[in-house]
């Protein structure tokens, strides 16, 4: 039985640029994690590989098919399982609590759906992984053998060391500096007055310097828009349409007696005879 490095080996190089492309973080799929045979790996829902394979990001991977609708998308998916760089798999309990990650098992149908999961069984390039490793390595080995290096580069790296710690010291510094003159100003010239007040803001270094100083007023809220007023001799329809749908009828000062509801209490009127 062939291994899956041999399957994956078989596989077209068009097929291997797609699949690369779905690989990595410029496909934009969402990742989840799971448990295969007690072992973590990593697996993906259909719908979103058919998302990343219409996307504007696909469309400039080079010596990759064409794919302008979700049949031509998943034609080619389906097309892919067949090289073991991916297979369809079921969802079961989680390993854990239920935020831990979930048992997943291969099922012998491999059909391409946009509600199914598949798990990836291609790694991707490796090439970062072994460039980190020889890196900290190196770092490592360079820092045991600290004392074999030549007197010149010590004393390079004692005099690096002291200007760091020389600009920490001073960052430190100005940051105190500026508290006690902000404090001082909030007594004699309320309210108060900030030196670098975007010194830790999240911009760049250059603008963590600008502007000089700045008075400490407290931003403005976006308060609501107001709506607008209807016209005092407006009917209640035209009142209706500006206020969106609700209006308040304004009623005029009176006495206790007018303002008081008519529907309380009955009250007879004498009316005068017209006849006499």
């Amino acid at each position: 039985m062939a291994s899956k490095d041999d399957t994956q080996a078989k596989a077209p190089s068009e097929t291997r640029n797609i699949v690369q492309f779905l690989r990595s973080s410029k496909s934009g799929m969402k990742i989840r994690v799971g448990a295969l045979n007690g072992k973590r790996v990593d697996y993906f829902k259909g719908k979103s590989a058919v998302k990343a394979l219409l996307s504007p990001a696909y469309a400039k991977v080079k010596n990759v098919p064409k794919v302008t609708t979700e049949a031509e998308a998943e034609a080619i998916l389906q097309s892919s399982i067949q090289y073991a760089f991916y297979l369809r798999v079921d969802r079961g309990t989680p390993t854990g609590s239920s935020t831990s990650p979930r048992h997943v098992t291969v099922v012998p149908q491999q059909q391409f759906a946009q509600d199914a999961y598949f798990v990836w069984l291609y790694e991707g390039s490796q090439w970062t992984t072994y460039a980190g490793g020889l890196l900290m390595v190196a770092l490592m080995l360079a820092a045991v053998m600290f004392p074999l290096w030549p007197p010149v580069m010590r004393l390079g790296v004692w005099y690096l060391s002291i200007a760091m710690l020389g600009l920490l010291g001073a960052f430190f510094g100005l940051a105190i500096i500026r508290l006690i003159f902000y404090i001082i100003t909030v007594v004699i010239a309320s309210p108060g007055i900030w030196i670098f007040p975007q010194l830790f803001a999240d911009v760049g270094v250059i603008e963590s310097f600008i502007p000089l100083w700045e008075w400490d007023v407290p931003k403005k809220k976006a308060g609501k828009k107001k709506k607008a007023k209807a016209p005092a001799g407006a009917s209640p329809e035209e009142q209706l349409a500006n206020n969106g749908g609700a209006f308040i009828e304004e009623v005029g000062d009176g006495s206790p007696e007018q303002s008081r509801p008519e529907s309380r209490s009955a009250r007879v009127e004498e009316v005068p005879d017209v006849d006499s």
